[in-house]
């Protein structure tokens, strides 16, 4: 039942680190990124934010795989 743990945890961190990160490129270059005046808009802020969680829930899931698993 641990393995299964493990690998789950392993799998779920493989995943946001591969996948969240491609998205940035795209929502940088998105029109809905800047206003008419250059600035950032909420559209960017919140995608960030989510790239970000993915990232942070990734390290809690990798470091959680590797304390159950030693």
């Amino acid at each position: 039942m641990l393995v299964l743990a493990v690998v789950l945890l392993l799998a779920n961190a493989l995943f946001n680190v591969i996948v969240w990160p491609r998205f940035y490129p795209r929502i940088a270059a998105d029109p809905r990124a800047r206003d008419a005046d250059g600035r950032r808009t909420t559209f960017y802020t919140v995608h960030v934010v989510l790239i970000a969680l993915a990232l942070v829930l990734a390290a809690a899931s990798a470091i959680t795989a590797l304390v159950v698993l030693f």
